[in-house]
């Protein structure tokens, strides 16, 4: 019985750290790559943004916070936290998903931004 006992913790032990060992890991870059829609002119401009550095394009002003992809062994993905700033007024500041751009888009009448990777 003492026997038994010793091995049913043993398994909920293995099976509390696998379920631990499983949470979503995260890698940092040091760059952004991002799209920026000119609505105006119809245009895209691809630019690569550092992390932590003021960028400019036109009348925005953006700022990268940070850049992570997901885990290598997990599904593909990427995010950002990105500041954006037009004529001096912060338009948007929140977290980007590549593979769901639409969840946290920039709203502006001028630009649409998006994440395309993490590098």
């Amino acid at each position: 019985m003492c026997v038994m006992k010793k091995l049913l913790i043993a398994l909920i032990t293995i099976l509390t750290i696998g379920a631990t060992y499983n949470a979503h890991a995260y890698v940092d870059r040091q760059n952004a790559v991002i799209n920026i829609l000119d609505k105006a002119s119809g245009k895209t401009h691809m630019f690569t943004v550092p992390v932590a550095q003021e960028s400019k394009y036109e009348k925005l002003s953006f700022i990268v916070r940070a850049c992570k992809l997901t885990d290598p062994f997990q599904a593909e993905n990427a995010f950002m936290f990105i500041e954006i700033f037009q004529n001096n007024e912060q338009i948007f500041g929140g977290w980007m998903n590549k593979n769901a751009p639409g969840e946290n888009p920039l709203q502006n009448a001028d630009y649409d931004i998006w994440l395309v990777r993490c590098e």
